[in-house]
């Protein structure tokens, strides 16, 4: 009886393990192939490699690994699987207010490009002058983006 139940939890293990690495590798595959379009042009309405938007490039990235995400700012504002920034995992999607930070609507998404030594990067396009197009961004150390934050989320 015991080296059954020593069996089936060493199988459970094994296969949560399993599981973890998938989900490791699915993670940084996003993150990679998202990279791969840095300094692709801003477009309004845009979602394909001639521009994006910002949710168009969440859409056109998730979609390209079979996952279904919004195509709208809207379509993010009653998702769940919310996370903290500090347990925010690459391949997340983090989202922010619009330009007006007043509106607390998500009017922007991006993807959670990398999270170590307590800075958090995003990848996104941007219709900023000063980061037009596909760019990575420090959350952390971007004042303007801290204020417009609204959560993370796990998609995964």
């Amino acid at each position: 009886m015991k080296r059954t139940l020593v069996a089936i939890l060493l199988v459970f293990s094994l296969t949560g393990r399993s599981h973890e690495l998938e989900q490791t590798a699915l993670r940084d595959s996003i993150v990679r192939f998202a990279e791969s379009y840095l300094g692709t042009p801003y477009l309004y309405a845009g979602a394909s490699e001639k521009g994006f938007d910002c949710t168009g490039f969440v859409y056109f990235v998730f979609n390209h690994f079979g996952i279904k995400t919004s195509r709208s700012s809207s379509g993010f504002e009653n998702s769940e699987g919310f996370t903290e920034t500090e347990k925010a995992q690459i391949g997340d999607i983090i989202l922010f207010t619009g330009t007006n930070s007043e509106i607390r609507k998500v009017g922007h998404a991006g993807i959670v490009y990398k999270n170590t030594d307590n800075k958090l990067y995003f990848i996104h396009s941007s219709s900023s002058k000063n980061h037009f197009g596909v760019t990575i961004t420090c959350f952390t150390d971007s004042p303007g983006y801290q204020k417009r934050y609204l959560r993370v989320i796990n998609i995964l």
